[in-house]
């Protein structure tokens, strides 16, 4: 197993570079100027002075070409440090160890959710196919899927102040046993929800047509027995994997609920990076957004085995 996960490791270290690379190439090459930026929110006189706009792009290191702003990037990086903020000046790991722990408790929270909410309705679902639940259950997995987060956010504030008035406006964070948390959580994991009731619902019909089901059944077992014991199971190795895919729509998603309820996490940290062009404190993010994904994937590896020992057998035989 050690093994596998260095070999994960491995594989997972070039592709993080060409994905900074390519952030990195689209701040560099796209519009935005974050020196200029700072002179034009500087109070006072805005017209710029060029010997000291010069200055301090030097200073910051940005008069050089790319591949070497780049490479002296990752080489500071490999000695640990994340640089300091364009904009601000501040250390961009204090921002980022600031933020970092709000959207990871959020997106913790939306996979817990989603597992909760969304394996049970696609297993109804599918033991009731073309029934009315079914239906009922499909539809509104389809409607929930359409509505994007920064539409379904602001709808949804709207609506409970005007239907439920005695209710404070959900904005900010209080951790997350705060109430606060329950709307943007819901909003969150609205399209999870959707993905994975119709994947519950497919693999479950596809399951209920297997040999060992129906003996199962034949022999008069109780049908909460078969549906927990012999249909939950294979179901699962497909829905974990789809529950790791997940953890991207989650990270998207975060930015405009982040921004809509105002959570301090990354995803308004990345609004606020890319309105000023800030390119060490973009890198961060892309880094920890990519290190997610990769850790996720990994977990899913990781648990195949546990779900379907088929998948050990497989991967000792390579």
């Amino acid at each position: 197993m050690l093994r596998y996960v260095l070999t994960r490791f491995a594989i997972w270290i070039p592709s993080v570079l060409v994905v900074m690379m390519a952030v990195y190439a689209m701040a560099f090459y796209g519009a935005g100027d974050p020196i200029k930026l700072i002179f034009l929110r500087a109070p006072g006189d805005v017209a710029y002075n060029p010997q000291r706009i010069e200055a301090i792009r030097e200073s910051a290191g940005l008069n050089k070409p790319f591949i070497e702003q780049f490479g002296l990037y990752i080489w500071n990086l490999l000695h640990g440090q994340f640089g300091n903020s364009l904009t601000s000046g501040r250390s961009v790991w204090a921002m980022v160890s600031a933020a970092a722990p709000v959207s990871f408790q959020l997106a913790l929270c939306s996979i817990i959710l989603t597992t909760v909410v969304a394996i049970p309705l696609g297993m109804i679902a599918a033991l009731n196919q073309n029934s009315r639940v079914d239906y009922t259950i499909l539809g509104t997995a389809l409607f929930l899927w359409a509505i994007p987060a920064y539409v379904a956010g602001p709808l949804l504030m709207v609506a409970l102040i005007v239907l439920l008035p005695m209710i404070k406006v959900p904005y900010g964070w209080g951790g997350v046993f705060d109430v606060r948390i329950i709307l943007p959580l819901i909003v969150l994991s609205f399209q999870p929800i959707a993905l994975i009731v119709r994947q519950t619902r497919a693999a479950v019909i596809e399951v209920l047509s297997e040999d060992f089901v129906r003996t199962a059944r034949a022999k008069g077992v109780p049908e909460i027995v078969v549906a927990l014991k012999h249909i939950l199971r294979p179901v699962l190795t497909p829905i974990v994997t789809q529950l790791g895919l997940i953890m991207i729509t989650i990270v998207n998603g975060a930015i405009f609920v982040e921004l809509v309820f105002g959570l301090p996490g990354l995803g308004r940290l990345t609004v606020q990076a890319l309105t000023n062009s800030d390119y060490p404190v973009i890198l961060a993010i892309t880094l920890i957004g990519s290190f997610l994904v990769m850790v996720s994937n990994l977990l899913v590896d990781v648990l195949y085995p546990l779900l379907d020992p088929r998948a050990n057998d497989s991967r000792r035989s390579r």
